[in-house]
């Protein structure tokens, strides 16, 4: 049984408590916000997992609580022509921000030990060095003083479902899902199998992957909230 396997999905929030939580932990992490670019130190969050799980929500929830001086969202795509012609990590690297911010990525360099894996975009020896070539970036980081977090957002292949069904009704968010969506569903053995190893080989004392139950959104939220005060408390 891996890691995934073991994650209690059934973890639920009550909406009153939700509303408490949140509200308290956005305010301590505005402070905490304003003390990293006090001491003029760089904080990085990855976000990654299934698709529908919850990476959006809690984004939102994190940069709310934050003045946009403070912080930029970097969604991650297919790379252009001009970035394929260079190292995979070169286009996360310069995107770095400058010292007192933080940088939030929606998906990230863990792509290639991930979907390019899984789809073939990535030549076996390529993704396999990648593990090392991952955890020297994130270690000369950590030298250089950023602080990092990585968050995984698991749902169970039930609450996936009900989620793209909710989204093909919805006029606001039909377009956020597409038919890649559906057939990624029928690889999910193979993207766990790879979301294991990940985790086993990149999570490492100064850049640990957190694992969020996210069936509950309010739970995932709160959680992910809870993970970002505590790793700018090591400020």
């Amino acid at each position: 049984m891996g890691v995934l396997d073991k994650l209690d999905l059934s973890l639920r929030l009550e909406r009153a408590e939700y509303e408490k939580q949140l509200d308290s932990l956005q305010r301590e992490l505005s402070r905490r916000a304003v003390k990293l670019f006090e001491k003029k130190r760089t904080a990085v969050l990855v976000f990654e997992g299934k698709d529908a799980g919850g990476k959006g929500g809690a984004i939102k929830r994190v940069t709310r609580a934050l003045i946009p001086q403070l912080y930029s969202v970097v969604p991650i795509a297919a790379p252009s022509e001009p970035e394929r012609a260079r190292h995979y990590l070169w286009r996360f690297a310069a995107r770095l921000p400058e010292p007192g911010r933080l940088a939030i990525f929606d998906r990230s360099w863990y792509g290639r030990v991930l979907v390019e894996r899984v789809e073939g975009f990535a030549k076996s020896e390529e993704w396999k060095r990648a593990y090392r070539e991952i955890n020297e970036m994130e270690r000369r980081w950590h030298e250089d003083g950023v602080l990092i977090a990585k968050f995984w957002l698991q749902i169970s292949q039930e609450e996936q479902v009900r989620r793209f069904e909710a989204r093909a009704e919805s006029p606001l968010k039909n377009w956020k899902l597409t038919d890649e969506d559906w057939r990624n569903r029928e690889k999910w053995p193979l993207y766990a199998e790879a979301v294991e190893a990940m985790i086993e080989r990149t999570s490492t004392p100064h850049a640990l992957w957190h694992l969020v139950e996210g069936d509950d959104k309010l739970f995932a939220r709160i959680k992910v909230l809870r993970t970002v005060s505590e790793l700018l408390k090591k400020l």
